[in-house]
């Protein structure tokens, strides 16, 4: 079910996903039909006009066919929250969700899907999640949901995810629990992805977001962005956007709760990561381009803040490229046909 507005990168992180399923285990399992609203096609949140199968109400009826034909699984698509001019559509879609429950079929969620589930009354005790921007609102007005801030949920029949990329690891880690670990392995090398992201890990909630309207915390974080080779100090922070260290200090406590020479670290450290997981340079030249004088200094502060050294953070890529590497898409499609591991 698309809805006006819903992204693409959404819909197709997940239509891929079982398109390539359906060639590694060799049998068109999954088959996907596109409805609307209103039956009309769709306009993306990028501008493409999107064919559609039929309305929600033509669904509904198709939801009463029974046997190989049957709907096995209702996906919600969308980037918007359902409004009060949507009471009709939600009513529709409250059935249509009962019918798919009944026969014990998937609910899934993509960007905004769950508040839409939740609308019409499909999250009673289900986790769920969506964007962290709209989370707590979400949370406030349905408080029998457990809505996380987390980039995907699978709890039970329910599947959600934030949207955008996070469709990718919620269906990658769905399929790996249908099919096994050989299928999750053949699906990471098409996407050239080393691991998908844990069930666990949680959305961040945009900077923009979380410091309000303070113009002096937006200047002060962007003068952190712009320097991370090369730190400032606290007080020449709070110097060059015209407020004293105290002051600084208090408007991160208050948005972001942390100190500024706290968040200027993890910022630092944050990118020393993506550098150690995409890139070839040494260990020492990206602790050195972070801002760390030296590279046992590097060390400490990468161990301190995720509980392992940029060796280890390394030597963890490389293991992983040479399991894809070694595990080519046949030995892997053998391995699915057979459902062991091929190690």
């Amino acid at each position: 079910m698309l809805l006006p507005g819903c992204s693409l990168l959404s819909l197709a992180s997940v239509t891929d996903t079982l398109r390539l399923a359906n060639e590694a285990i060799g049998t068109a399992t999954y088959q996907c039909s596109f409805w609307s609203l209103d039956g009309k096609p769709v306009t993306t949140a990028s501008g493409e006009s999107l064919q559609v199968t039929g309305s929600l109400a033509a669904l509904e009826n198709r939801l009463g066919v029974t046997g190989a034909a049957a709907v096995a699984a209702l996906c919600l698509v969308a980037e918007t929250l359902p409004g009060g001019a949507d009471h009709d559509a939600v009513q529709q879609l409250m059935r249509c969700v009962t019918r798919i429950d009944q026969r014990s079929g998937l609910l899934v969620a993509l960007g905004t899907g769950a508040a839409w589930l939740a609308q019409a009354g499909a999250l009673h005790g289900f986790r769920a999640t969506l964007p962290a921007l709209h989370a707590a609102a979400l949370a406030a007005a349905h408080p029998d949901a457990i809505i996380s801030g987390h980039w995907y949920e699978i709890d039970r029949n329910r599947l959600s995810c934030a949207g955008g990329s996070s469709g990718l690891d919620l269906s990658i880690q769905w399929l790996g629990q249908q099919h096994g670990e050989a299928l999750v392995r053949q699906l990471l090398l098409h996407f050239g992805l080393e691991r998908i992201r844990a069930s666990t890990d949680r959305q961040l909630l945009p900077i923009a977001a979380r410091i309000g309207h303070s113009t002096k915390l937006a200047e002060a974080v962007a003068l952190m962005e712009s320097n991370l080779a090369e730190p400032l100090s606290t007080e020449d922070i709070a110097g060059l956007v015209g407020v004293s260290r105290r002051q600084l200090e208090r408007l991160f406590k208050q948005h972001l709760d942390t100190l500024p020479s706290r968040w200027y670290l993890e910022q630092r450290l944050s990118r020393a990561r993506r550098l150690l997981q995409q890139t070839a340079q040494s260990i020492l030249q990206i602790g050195l381009s972070c801002g760390f004088s030296s590279g046992a200094h590097f060390s400490n502060a990468y161990r301190q803040c995720f509980g392992h050294t940029p060796r280890d953070e390394r030597s963890a890529r490389a293991a992983a490229w040479r399991a894809n590497t070694l595990q080519g898409p046949a030995a892997l499609g053998t391995a699915i046909e057979s459902n062991e591991d091929p190690t």
